[in-house]
């Protein structure tokens, strides 16, 4: 399993301790330390959708032009600017053997780790 974030975030911050206290074994990959795989940003887009993908509710996408804001009207625009701005990606997006995640929710991950996809 591989989860992908941002260290100082607060929601990976959670998502990292559910790992752990359940026991589960991951790698993690921190965009700011690690870079960002276009490849694998556009195979999260593809599974998950640019719009899903793509965090506009942060400051980071807040503080664009709003020109840059109005060009992002598809998967390769978003990941463009997601491979330009890394705290644009949603988080965490968590790797499993037969199932992708994006986004914490404790519930729901407690029912995947309960049927076996999470890991």
């Amino acid at each position: 399993m591989k989860l992908y974030g941002i260290k100082n975030c607060d929601t990976v911050k959670k998502a990292r301790k559910f790992l752990e206290e359940a026991g589960i074994d991951y790698v993690f990959h921190d965009y700011k330390k690690d870079g960002v795989d276009t490849v694998k940003l556009a195979a999260f887009v593809d599974d998950f959708g640019w719009e899903v993908v793509l965090n506009k509710r942060g400051t980071t996408w807040r503080k664009l032009d709003e020109e840059i804001q109005d060009s992002v009207t598809s998967a390769a625009s978003a990941i463009a600017v997601m491979a330009d701005n890394s705290s644009m990606i949603k988080r965490p997006i968590v790797e499993c053997e037969t199932k992708n995640f994006i986004g914490f929710d404790p519930v729901a991950w407690e029912m995947a780790l309960e049927l076996g996809e999470l890991k």
